[in-house]
């Protein structure tokens, strides 16, 4: 790790990573966030770039709540959050079993269906807005747990369920924050029990550290300006690139590409 920590490749693959995530943490939706296991990954390991990355996730979760405290919609939190900690529990339990390429793949495709289906709602002039569904929840919830436990990719399932309610952009944004840091939170058990974390990687993370503060504030700055009209297209333009790049992801990982 020594050798890694002074070889400058390390720093122009993971700063920019840091970055990218900060950003989508502060708001910016998870296109932005799924690059940075890939690009991390030009210099270390998949597995190794993922447990690098999620201490980084604690910092920015930290500053995010601070930054969105006071916008929550505590009723998506109850609904959503007992399913998340079900399917954080089935991934690590079927960790030797589920593949992250698999993972990947299946939320892509969900996740370009339900962009399909908002363009066609456009396209017909219709503005579909959602009730809040306990079992639609939960299970979105479930599905967003175990996906950001095998893959780091929980964002695109939450967001099948959340975008549709149409809340504030800022309350949208501050409940997804509260959502994925409890999330992160309860994933360091099982992580630390899988022997994810070491002390190499542990010293990865403290020194890509101070740059996840900036790049999260950044992020929060941009979205807490951005009016509904804006802001609601931008998310689902964020949901097709997100698809698209899971299924890429997947399907190159499956084919060995």
């Amino acid at each position: 790790m020594i050798s890694l920590l002074s070889d400058p490749a390390f720093y122009f693959a993971a700063i920019p990573a840091v970055i990218l995530v900060g950003l989508s943490k502060g708001g910016l939706g998870g296109a932005m966030a799924l690059m940075g296991v890939p690009m991390l990954s030009l210099v270390v390991s998949p597995v190794q770039a993922a447990a690098i990355l999620l201490p980084i996730l604690i910092v920015m979760d930290i500053v995010s709540l601070w930054a969105w405290r006071g916008y929550r919609d505590r009723r998506t939190l109850w609904i959503m959050l007992p399913g998340a900690f079900v399917g954080i529990a089935i991934g690590w339990a079927t960790a030797a079993i589920v593949t992250e390429a698999h993972a990947r793949l299946i939320v892509g495709l969900v996740t370009l269906a339900f962009f399909l289906r908002w363009v066609f709602e456009k396209l017909a002039g219709r503005v579909h807005i959602a009730e809040q569904s306990r079992p639609r929840g939960m299970f979105w919830g479930g599905v967003a747990g175990f996906t950001s436990f095998v893959a780091h990719a929980g964002g695109p399932p939450y967001q099948v369920y959340a975008l549709p309610l149409r809340q504030d952009p800022r309350v949208y944004t501050g409940t997804s924050v509260v959502f994925f840091a409890i999330v992160n939170a309860v994933k360091l058990i099982p992580y630390f029990a899988l022997g994810q974390f070491d002390r190499s990687n542990l010293m990865a993370s403290l020194m890509l550290i101070p740059v996840a503060p900036l790049a999260t504030l950044v992020g929060v700055w941009l979205i807490k300006r951005m009016k509904p009209s804006v802001f609601y297209p931008f998310m689902y333009v964020m949901v097709l690139i997100v698809s698209l790049k899971l299924i890429h992801d997947g399907v190159s990982d499956l084919m060995g590409w």
